[in-house]
């Protein structure tokens, strides 16, 4: 934040307003606000901070919302309307501040003419269970929403500022927080073939499938798009990409005295196929470097849920990678984690495994593949001391894998 503070494209808008209102909106949505408050000399009229936890510290005048995730609840819709309150109530010469990170789409969430809550929560779980990812997931959402996709931006007389910290690969300010203040080029069309594709329709309230219906045939405005004059005073900077983490994992990893391999091509994807694949092609390269060795990706994978157990998408890629690890040689160790230190619906982070974890896992009597189909990992690596359990980080910016060979 601070160095985004030096730019002066930056503080230029912050310069000119008459009145800065400020909307922090994700997990680090507490650590955002503090830090644009204590770095700005701008006139804030309001302050308002909507994530998962209350934090220790706020800005003086600052409100906060506790809201839901990854699913919304009463209190993401409560920040959500506050919000738009917010906007619709500036002037022509006052600036609104938009501060976003990484899950904000379900932390600011207000359901659309015709949707309620119940419907955006089913519709959510069930594209996470069909393993949507986050461009088809926030896809659906910014078109059952009133404040997604630009509309938050749209709602503002003034202009706009939204400064963001990136848990999407690629960075795409459309799908970060789904993108209440940019520009949405994606259509009602879309969004209703990723239902199709995504357990098909019948899964979905029939509010959600109507609605999307009637967009097709637009009896429902589009959400605003490139070229909308609503959004002409809004501007967007990713702050933080998505790829940060790696260096700061690079730099720790030379401190130590490792070799270090950057894979820059994300990994996606099915979490238990991916990691395969990701061993696989990483050996090649891996076999002609000097050991110790750290091997250093990010990115975000997605599982299909079809069993009944409890786990997230880091576990999975975990367990998956443990039947893997030899083509790296016979002391390999490998870990997958979120960022956010939250993995699905469970307290860890991620898992770590090792040249060992399948020989213990047999002496604990336990079947890898059962629990992998069984969607079971966090019990499997709960067995084991496994688990790697951070507590919230206040941020988010996707997901890292480690993987070390000796």
């Amino acid at each position: 934040m601070r160095r985004a503070l030096d730019d002066p494209d930056i503080v230029a808008p912050l310069q000119r307003a008459a009145a800065v209102d400020v909307i922090a909106a994700g997990k680090a949505a507490a650590v955002m606000l503090n830090a644009f408050a204590s770095a700005t000399a701008a006139p804030m009229r309001r302050m308002v901070g909507i994530g998962p936890h209350p934090p220790e510290l706020l800005p003086q005048g600052a409100e906060w919302h506790n809201a839901g995730h990854p699913l919304p609840t009463d209190g993401s819709v409560a920040a959500a309307r506050r919000a738009i309150e917010i906007a619709q109530s500036s002037g022509p010469d006052d600036l609104l501040v938009v501060l976003l990170s990484g899950g904000g789409s379900a932390l600011m969430a207000l359901p659309a003419d015709s949707i309620d809550l119940a419907d955006k929560q089913q519709t959510a779980r069930t594209l996470m269970e069909h393993g949507a990812d986050i461009y088809e997931l926030n896809t659906v959402r910014k078109h059952l929403s009133a404040v997604k996709g630009g509309q938050l931006a749209a709602a503002a007389t003034g202009s706009v500022l939204t400064l963001a910290v990136s848990d999407v690969v690629g960075d795409d300010l459309s799908v970060i927080a789904s993108g209440p203040t940019v520009p949405d080029d994606s259509t009602y069309a879309q969004a209703l073939a990723i239902l199709n594709a995504r357990g098909g329709v019948a899964a979905y309230p029939a509010a959600v499938v109507q609605r999307l219906q009637r967009g097709v045939e637009a009896a429902v405005p589009e959400t605003p798009q490139t070229g909308d004059v609503r959004l002409q005073r809004s501007m967007a900077r990713v702050i933080g990409a998505q790829r940060g983490a790696i260096e700061g994992a690079e730099a720790a990893a030379r401190q130590l005295g490792y070799h270090v391999l950057i894979v820059r091509e994300p990994v996606t994807g099915e979490a238990r196929e991916t990691a395969i694949a990701h061993l696989n092609r990483i050996a090649a390269d891996a076999s002609m470097l000097a050991r110790p060795l750290c091997v250093i990706s990010s990115g975000e994978t997605t599982v299909t849920v079809r069993g009944h157990g409890r786990g997230g998408r880091n576990q999975e890629f975990a367990l998956a990678m443990a039947s893997g690890l030899a083509v790296l040689g016979d002391r390999v160790a490998g870990a997958s984690l979120g960022t956010d230190g939250i993995d699905g619906p469970t307290d860890a982070a991620g898992a770590i495994v090792d040249s060992s974890t399948l020989q213990r896992a047999q002496a604990a009597g336990l079947d890898p593949r059962e629990f992998l189909d069984e969607n079971n990992t966090y019990v499997f690596f709960e067995r084991l001391g496994d688990l790697i359990k951070t507590g919230p980080t206040a941020t988010n910016v996707g997901d890292l894998q480690v993987i070390l060979a000796s």
